[in-house]
C-alpha cells in the first residue's frame, strides 16, 4: 500500500515548493505538483516554462526544477528546446 506524502513537507502556505527533497518520493511528488500546473497538450516556451515554474517555487532555482521535469518525463520537450508540452 503505497502512502500518501502529505505536501505540507515541500509547500508554504501559498502553495509554493520550499525545496526540492533528495528522498526519491518526496522528489516525485513535488515534482507532480509542479507538474499539475501545466495544462496537458499545450505548447509552452522555455520562457513560460520558466516563469510557471518559477511562480511556484520559493528558492529560486527555475533551472532545476524545469530539468528535473523533464528528466522525470513529467514535461516533454523538443530536442532544441523551442517547444515544452505536457501529455495526457
Amino acid at each position: 500500500m503505497c502512502q500518501r506524502i502529505d505536501p505540507s513537507r515541500f509547500l508554504d502556505e501559498d502553495g509554493k515548493i520550499t525545496q526540492l527533497s533528495r528522498k526519491h518520493r518526496l522528489k516525485i511528488a513535488t515534482l507532480q505538483y509542479l507538474a499539475s500546473k501545466f495544462e496537458v497538450n499545450r505548447y509552452y516556451t522555455e520562457k513560460e516554462v520558466n516563469a510557471i515554474c518559477d511562480k511556484w517555487h520559493t528558492f529560486g532555482d527555475f533551472f532545476l526544477l524545469r530539468r528535473e521535469l523533464i528528466d522525470y518525463g513529467l514535461l516533454q520537450r523538443e530536442a532544441n528546446g523551442a517547444r515544452y508540452w505536457k501529455e495526457s
